[in-house]
């Protein structure tokens, strides 16, 4: 298993980028087609991607405007089943704003160039529309 980890600078508050990480509806705005949040631990991660492929988990850990842990696996694909990985999201202060580290746990090796791929992807995006921009409808990535 390994490990992925991501940096992302956004030019938005801590608090700004948490509210994206946390509300069903602002999460649809910058990954997949729609999302259910319940954010508190225990409660349901789900997001459909653009492509039909449903992403599940569970939240572990919440911290407001600081920190984010979910498990994250995919209904369809028997490589990552839901709950098998876990994706921790840690909100830093920035000289403009706020710096996101994505750390994408006990992904399997053949996985992770595809994941790291998709949230090269997914989080400029969220850049954008933290920042006030609109990213537009979310195609995946190389679309």
């Amino acid at each position: 298993m390994t490990e992925l980890v991501i940096q992302q600078r956004i030019a938005a508050s801590r608090a700004t980028v948490y509210h994206f990480l946390t509300r069903s509806e602002q999460w649809s705005k910058w990954q997949g087609s729609s999302a259910t949040i319940d954010p508190r631990p225990g409660g349901l991660f789900s997001m459909v991607m653009g492509n039909g492929m449903n992403a599940r988990g569970e939240f572990l850990e919440l911290v407001p405007d600081r920190r984010v842990v979910f498990t994250w696996g995919w209904i369809d694909s028997p490589g990552i089943p839901p709950g098998s990985t876990i994706v921790e999201i840690d909100l830093e202060d920035d000289e403009t704003g706020t710096l996101l580290v994505l750390t994408h746990r006990e992904l399997p090796e053949d996985e992770v160039a595809v994941h790291r791929l998709g949230w090269s992807h997914h989080l400029p995006r969220l850049a954008e529309v933290a920042s006030g921009g609109d990213p537009g409808t979310d195609s995946g990535p190389g679309e």
